[in-house]
């Protein structure tokens, strides 16, 4: 794609940019089907005025706009000779941090093509890779860092990122085995009241990790591999007592373990192993007067060699959109009525049922 200089017309203050779109790429593909990818730009863009004729591509508006109009169809084009299409929530988030990057709100020099373009996992006819700027950041982090920490609201690909990347080191034979663990009682002494062997009374509360692995492997597989011991799905009262060697190791809902808790996990780290632990803090099921482990180990371990905290907000739910703005109203409920989850703070936790990601 190729812009023309931008002419100003210093009585509008009016800036001008036109692109042609190279031969290769249908029209559709920029476009969209029934032009769904210019509407969101032209809705993003209220101050610039967009025309198509033939390949050509012309903006005409106010100069902020403008070019930003321009960086939008770049990273579009970019996007697009590497094979992936681009989608309505694609081009929103190419938007969104085109213009964090615009305001000052960005800290970073990351394009949204190196974000979307970042390939994790290919399974099953679908690949997997982050889909927003701090997702990136987090995957990065996973590579160099031993320990990272991922704590964000529900529906921010925590959970499943970090997945996507233990696979992807057991597939390329940097680990021999992948185990995946979370607390199984969310509220106090429960487990006992559930019906069933103890598999069957633990199994709802690991059900999620299934699911995921589903996703990302063949799902015959999967038994042959847990079998091995190559794939190891536990609570986490099953990591007491052991040194966890040449291992994937994921902690999730991690804002349900005690401090003890979370101090016997991260002392099981060994040789050539890498944890990453995963969890919303604004979601903790404890009792009433047991504090979150994954809230205390901030304040212990922030700014300690090779351990790191990626902190995710409402901006890179990758769910349904609603849920960012179910999560936004919360914090702002929270933040007017001095409220936790809807409790007054002080140490208590919710006493509400558990939640997952």
């Amino acid at each position: 794609m190729t812009q023309t200089p931008t002419a100003h017309t210093p009585a509008q203050e009016q800036a001008r940019a036109q692109f042609t779109v190279p031969a290769q790429h249908p029209m559709v593909t920029v476009l969209g089907s029934g032009d769904t990818l210019l509407r969101v730009i032209e809705k993003a863009f209220p101050g610039a005025d967009i025309h198509v004729r033939g390949n050509e591509i012309s903006a005409v508006g106010d100069p902020v706009e403008v070019a930003l109009v321009s960086r939008v169809f770049e990273e579009m084009m970019l996007v697009l000779r590497t094979g992936q299409p681009m989608t309505e929530d694609a081009v929103e988030r190419s938007i969104a941090m085109l213009k964090a990057s615009e305001n000052g709100t960005s800290d970073g020099q990351e394009t949204p093509a190196e974000v979307l373009t970042q390939n994790i996992l290919s399974s099953r006819g679908r690949t997997i890779r982050p889909k927003t700027l701090n997702q990136k950041r987090y995957v990065d982090a996973i590579d160099k860092h031993t320990i990272v920490f991922g704590i964000g609201p529900a529906g921010t690909g925590k959970t499943y990122l970090a997945m996507a990347k233990a696979v992807q080191a057991l597939q390329s034979k940097q680990v021999n085995r992948i185990i995946l663990t979370r607390p199984a009682v969310e509220a106090g002494e429960r487990l006992g009241f559930l019906p069933g062997t103890l598999y069957e009374k633990i199994d709802p509360y690991l059900r999620p990790l299934y699911d995921a692995l589903h996703d990302m492997l063949d799902p015959d597989s999967i038994p042959r591999l847990m079998a091995a011991g190559t794939i190891e799905v536990a609570p986490l009262a099953y990591m007491r007592g052991r040194t966890l060697n040449d291992a994937f190791i994921i902690l999730d809902e991690a804002q349900n373990t005690s401090p003890e808790q979370m101090k016997m996990f991260l002392t099981r780290l060994g040789f050539d192993s890498k944890i990453v632990i995963t969890g919303d803090v604004t979601q903790v099921d404890l009792p009433n007067g047991t504090k979150s482990g994954l809230r205390q180990v901030q304040d212990i371990l922030e700014g300690l060699d090779d351990v790191h905290f990626s902190r995710l907000s409402s901006h890179d739910v990758v769910r349904h959109k609603l849920v960012g703005r179910i999560v936004d109203a919360y914090e702002k409920y929270d933040s007017k009525h001095g409220t936790e989850n809807g409790s007054h703070t002080g140490g208590r936790g919710r006493q509400s049922g558990h939640k997952g990601k």
